[in-house]
């Protein structure tokens, strides 16, 4: 039984749902959310909660429930509060610019790279070494961020890249004579 699964989800108020079988809509403040949930679950609305329940009980539906409950309970999340993730970029010379649609980013190669933001994610660079991304969609936020990063990744010696705020970098000790 899925721990997770068994919680209903709370809509807050300025939210509509539209459940047409397995296609649910989130509507809110935000914007607007589509996603299809596996056939394997049910999803009912009761006045202010939305229910997620398995099919049946093979393990494919019972492993589905988890999972289905947390997609809408993001949904619901992202068009009523939003996600961000903030990237901190360690290193001379290391910065960040935004022109347009485009973040230019100086990692210390022989040219810029140039990232194209998404619709419906927002990117913002306060300071030339701080990117903040924000959008309702959890999965697109943090895949965004995930590529970001996998530009140039926190190394163990000196700490230089670009990692998550507050992530710990493992450091490594130098050569000895």
């Amino acid at each position: 039984m899925s721990r997770i699964g068994k919680i209903p989800v709370e809509v807050p108020d300025g939210v509509d749902i539209q459940i047409a079988g397995q296609l649910i809509t989130v509507k809110g403040s935000l914007g607007e959310l589509n996603n299809t949930i596996a056939s394997e679950l049910s999803v009912t609305q009761e006045e202010k909660k939305i229910w997620v329940k398995p099919r049946g009980t093979d393990i494919k539906s019972l492993s589905m429930w988890g999972l289905g409950r947390t997609i809408v309970s993001n949904m619901v999340a992202g068009v009523s509060k939003g996600f961000t993730r903030k990237l901190e970029i360690v290193g001379v010379g290391y910065r960040a610019a935004i022109e347009g649609t485009i973040l230019t980013l100086q990692l210390g190669y022989s040219h810029d790279i140039k990232v194209r933001i998404p619709d419906g994610i927002k990117v913002t660079c306060d300071k030339p070494t701080e990117i903040a991304i924000s959008g309702t969609d959890k999965q697109k936020v943090g895949q965004l961020a995930a590529d970001i990063r996998n530009l140039r990744r926190p190394e163990p010696y000196k700490g230089k890249g670009i990692r998550y705020e507050g992530e710990y970098v493992f450091r490594k000790e130098g050569k000895k004579k």
